[in-house]
């Protein structure tokens, strides 16, 4: 696929995020845009890695740029031997619940409309996820659809919420107020800034897209991202013998890193070099060029290349100030978010699956129910449609102990009432001695699924 075009900052990330909100995986890639003029190729295969047949990719990717994806631009795509899937279409045929589509956008007049997005970021501890869905049931929110990430004892979450009664957006100045208030409480509860490196001021509850929040949206995984820098989740956590803090083993850590990024100058040039070299994954390039988009580089040249398991990624920068990164402290800031960027995706566990009939007060059952066996929530996507729930989790033992297969096997059967599938397909971290690691740990590993359309379970 080949994408000309007059260039704009952020334009890169729109080609890439429409790319991936295809479920298409990017194995290749080159990028151009001096001189005002941006070009891409992009050499792309399904969410599997295989060859896509299917001419309907064509007409798809002309929608979307008819309807905005490159709104105010000139752009020309040639697409070759390329497919998409119509999800809408088939769900619509075959009556299935609607799958959760990654990277979803949803603009502001609609949300505003059916739903509350509510933010939420902070330091992280065991349950909190759970508290979250309690006080949500509590204040009679029905919960439509959150993802939750977690990461170096920070978590991120954005929920879209309605009024239990009228099934309909809060707008209510107070009862908004009343929600972050509460939120705001359970988020701080026991936050011990000598064990996790944050503060209370950097946890933070908020709305977006209606009244009394800022009045935007954005792509849900990007948002995801923005409130993860901002609760700094790149540095790494101090430890202390806090009950809030999470137990870890530092040598599990090292072993489980798999990333490496690297910042040169290129003096002639006048660019910056940045360098990553990672296990490949879906959705890689995205968190990449959202993580440099975001903190206010422009990215003028780039090669992409994956060989086996392993992706290659050389971007040439400069700030949007027109600057290359001058100081140590600015480039070990960009690695550490990068890196950051590349593990807070990947996860490491026990992937729960569960549909069941959508009631208030259902996701904080389940929570619960995972809390009382010992389990702790360290990524979630949650969906709904109509009296349909679709739920996936990420879970790992509380005390960092592999998670016990007669746990959940007792632990299914109390979930009759739901259709429970159990995935153990995430190679852990080993260590001879090894009896606690962190949540930081769990979301290392090879193979990233999660933010990826909901597998119909059987």
């Amino acid at each position: 696929m080949q994408v000309d075009s007059v260039n704009k900052q952020g334009l890169l990330l729109q080609v890439v995020q429409a790319l991936t909100d295809m479920n298409l995986t990017i194995s290749k890639g080159y990028i151009s845009s001096d001189a005002g003029w941006f070009m891409d190729v992009f050499h792309v295969k399904d969410e599997h890695g295989n060859k896509l047949t299917d001419q309907r990719v064509i007409d798809y990717i002309q929608q979307l740029q008819e309807i905005g994806m490159c709104k105010a631009t000139d752009v020309c795509a040639y697409v070759k031997n390329t497919q998409v899937i119509n999800a809408k279409r088939e769900i619509q045929d075959s009556g299935e619940v609607r799958p959760l589509l990654k990277g979803k956008h949803v603009e502001a007049d609609e949300i505003s409309k059916e739903q509350t997005t509510i933010e939420l970021a902070g330091t992280d501890r065991p349950g909190l996820f759970s508290e979250i869905t309690a006080a949500l049931a509590d204040l009679r929110c029905n919960v439509i659809e959150a993802h939750a990430w977690s990461h170096n004892e920070r978590l991120a979450c954005v929920a879209c919420i309605s009024d239990h009664s009228t099934a309909s957006s809060i707008d209510d100045p107070l009862r908004l107020a009343s929600i972050k208030d509460h939120l705001t409480t359970v988020i701080n509860a026991t936050t011990c800034s000598d064990a996790t490196g944050t503060n209370s001021d950097q946890n933070g509850v908020g709305t977006a897209g209606l009244p009394g929040g800022d009045g935007n949206t954005t792509n849900i995984e990007r948002r995801l991202h923005q409130l993860m820098v901002e609760v700094q989740d790149y540095k790494e956590p101090t430890r202390s013998m806090s009950s809030s803090a999470i137990p870890t083993s530092g040598d599990t850590k090292e072993e489980g890193r798999k990333s490496i990024v690297s910042i040169e100058n290129c003096g002639a040039k006048g660019y910056s070099m940045v360098s990553i070299k990672c296990k490949d994954r879906q959705r890689l390039m995205f968190d990449t060029v959202c993580t440099l988009t975001d903190m206010q580089y422009t990215i003028f040249h780039a090669s992409i290349s994956c060989h086996g398991d392993n992706a290659c990624q050389e971007y040439y920068i400069r700030h949007i100030e027109g600057r290359t990164l001058n100081t140590e402290d600015e480039k070990q800031r960009v690695t550490k978010c990068l890196e950051a960027a590349i593990e807070r995706r990947v996860c490491e566990g026990v992937r729960l699956e569960l549909r069941a009939h959508n009631r208030i007060g259902l996701l904080s059952d389940i929570t619960r129910l995972l809390r009382e066996y010992g389990l702790v929530v360290v990524r979630a996507d949650v969906a709904t449609q109509g009296e349909k729930a679709t739920n996936a989790f990420y879970v790992r033992d509380i005390s960092g102990n592999e998670v016990d297969i007669e746990t959940v096997k007792s632990m299914k059967k109390e979930m009759e009432q739901f259709s429970l599938e159990v995935k153990d397909e995430f190679p852990r971290v080993s260590s001879p001695d090894r009896t606690r690691f962190s949540i930081g740990v769990m979301l290392k590993s090879q193979i990233e699924r999660l933010s990826h359309n909901f597998i119909p379970i059987k």
